[in-house]
């Protein structure tokens, strides 16, 4: 596989320089150039041809709403993932209708960019082909999380539709999206993965478990307490 050229686009240099060195622990990712907001983003994706933009949302001059915006506008042949504090609602569903390949959330850890890199590194190799694809292939594209005779596996959306008190619907959501990016994490790991307090993701996770959504392993190493290991089905 070819090296895959990435761009970054963050205002914050200290995030920059993290996102950096996270990209390029990645086997077949290299960042070559980098942008303080959006304007300068446009040209620098213009002048380096980059396989891959990684943008924040807020930056000053241009936001990256509007920055993505332009991206399509000039019909610029790269993909791009946000990687972002950006939580509301209307600036996901911005995003998400502008094409983003993945919607990464401020604070994050190394396993979660690096679990979408992998993930764009296959779909990258999928669409090389000239080929005609598979139903099955279609499906690894997009997502579909189906199983033998199209039976989905259960996920937040199979969930109870009322959620027990104190639970939020967008932790929950997280707490999977980071399970899926991972093979197996314990409560601690998925805390600091989504920026929350380890006692609220065991909680999520204990509730993801009851309901059949996620599957659990102790796991026993050296000295101290067994720890329950959490994986995405």
């Amino acid at each position: 596989m070819a090296q895959i050229n990435v761009l970054l686009i963050e205002d914050d240099p200290m995030v920059r320089e993290v996102n950096r060195q996270f990209i390029e622990k990645v086997e077949h990712f290299q960042v070559i150039g980098q942008a303080s907001n959006g304007l300068d983003g446009i040209a620098q994706i213009r002048k380096h041809q980059p396989d891959l933009v990684f943008m924040d949302i807020f930056m000053p001059e241009q936001d990256g709403i509007t920055s993505l915006r332009k991206i399509r506008e000039l019909d610029l042949p790269v993909d791009v993932i946000t990687v972002t504090a950006a939580n509301d609602m209307e600036t996901v569903r911005q995003v998400l209708h502008l094409g983003v390949f993945d919607y990464i959330m401020k604070p994050f850890s190394f396993e979660r960019v690096q679990g979408t890199l992998e993930n764009y590194l296959r779909f990258k190799q999928q669409t090389q082909t000239e080929r005609e694809l598979t139903q099955g292939e279609l499906d690894q594209l997009f997502h579909y999380r189906g199983g033998h005779n199209d039976e989905k596996q259960p996920d937040t959306l199979q969930l109870e539709q009322n959620l027990p008190k104190g639970f939020n619907r967008a932790t929950l959501d997280k707490v999977v999206q980071f399970l899926q990016s991972v093979d197996g994490a314990s409560a601690e790991e998925v805390a600091t993965g989504i920026g929350i307090a380890r006692v609220t993701a065991r909680r999520y996770l204990d509730y993801l478990e009851k309901q059949g959504a996620i599957t659990m392993d102790v796991h026993y190493g050296g000295i101290g307490r067994p720890i329950n290991y959490y994986f995405s089905k």
